[in-house]
């Protein structure tokens, strides 16, 4: 296994471009780096600069992930320049992107259902409760288009990996997979998206873990907020999440997976007028409770006592509170400080419980 970071979090990414961000990856002992889309790396698809781009990777011994976008139809016009790629035919667009990402090695390929909305608080805010089309409609329509997809991903040798977003279950990631076909699709496993879910990690990990080929992994506070439960990132170990259970998982399903840390970006690296990150879990309403029907009462036990465990070490004292914690500061250097104590935590499980990690044997 290899330990990387995600290139668009990454501190300064939009000034320093993806080579500038595999030199900073390196520079703060990374493994690889995982862009989103491959738009990140060209957004016209340069065939040279995407070769430069691996080149470096390469010559710096970093592992290079990357991705597509989103496989929602109902999600797809909040990202116009996927249907631009194919003049105006979606499919093609695709197509370009795996034929661009197949020609550089790039192999197992990040996709999404849906974007979560800063804007709004509470439901709102995940494409899953939208009042025009119900979530089921969604699902349906992105097994359709990722069946139209999965062909072409075999052909070409490669995994379209659906993220656990925000918006969508393990439940529901697993059923797609199974739908459509694991010889096409995979999954990209976030650690934390799915405490969004009201699912707990371990349990979540333990489902998707036979189809993970990619991974976020990121942690966070959880406690009782007026409305249901506050969610706020914090660093790798210092949150919620039993990393300790999660990576042997992870390991055993596939040891030579990349484990992708998922950083908080920097107020700096935020557009101007960026809203906050501020996530509200609504267990108090009925509605949202609805709209999770696979989840059982012995999860959501579960889950309610990690809440109370770790309200139990911000009573202590061990960790801060939300509002503690979102009155720091938390530019540039913050940044590098939350990546560094993510890494640190995680190469210690790893080492602690014997998963071989390997390390970063060159420089750019």
């Amino acid at each position: 296994m290899r330990l990387g970071i995600d290139g668009k979090k990454i501190p300064e990414a939009d000034k320093r471009g993806p080579i500038g961000s595999l030199q900073h990856a390196a520079e703060l002992g990374m493994d690889g780096i995982f862009f989103r889309t491959v738009l990140d790396l060209s957004p016209d698809l340069d065939p040279g600069l995407l070769a430069e781009i691996r080149q470096q990777a390469d010559r710096a011994d970093l592992y290079l992930e990357t991705g597509l976008g989103k496989v929602n139809p109902f999600a797809n016009p909040e990202t116009p320049e996927l249907r631009a790629l194919g003049n105006g035919d979606i499919v093609l667009g695709f197509r370009r992107m795996m034929e661009a990402c197949a020609a550089i090695g790039c192999t197992e390929l990040w996709v999404g259902t849906a974007n979560y909305k800063r804007a709004y608080r509470g439901k709102l805010a995940y494409d899953r409760f939208r009042t025009d089309v119900s979530w089921t409609e969604q699902l349906k329509a992105t097994a359709d288009f990722l069946k139209i997809l999965a062909p072409i991903a075999i052909d070409l040798g490669l995994h379209l990996n659906v993220e656990t977003h925000e918006e969508i279950t393990s439940f529901e990631v697993v059923r797609l997979v199974e739908t459509v076909g694991p010889e096409a699709v995979g999954i990209t496993f976030d650690t934390g998206n799915v405490l969004q879910r009201i699912e707990h990690p371990v349990r979540a990990a333990e489902r998707v873990a036979p189809y993970v080929r990619q991974t976020h992994v990121k942690d966070a506070a959880l406690v009782h907020v007026p409305g249901g439960i506050g969610y706020q990132m914090r660093p790798v170990g210092t949150g919620a999440i039993d990393f300790a259970s999660i990576l042997p998982i992870l390991n055993a399903a596939n040891p030579n997976l990349n484990l992708t840390l998922e950083t908080d970006r920097s107020h700096a690296d935020n557009p101007p007028g960026t809203p906050e990150l501020n996530m509200l879990i609504e267990l108090d309403d009925q509605g949202f409770l609805d709209g999770h029907p696979d989840l059982t009462v012995s999860e959501l036990s579960e889950y309610l006592r990690m809440v109370r465990d770790y309200e139990r070490r911000v009573r202590d004292g061990e960790v801060p509170t939300l509002d503690e914690y979102r009155a720091q500061p938390y530019g540039f250097d913050e940044a590098i400080v939350f990546i560094n104590r993510s890494r640190d935590h995680v190469r210690s499980l790893c080492a602690a419980q014997g998963i071989p990690l390997t390390p970063t044997t060159a420089a750019l």
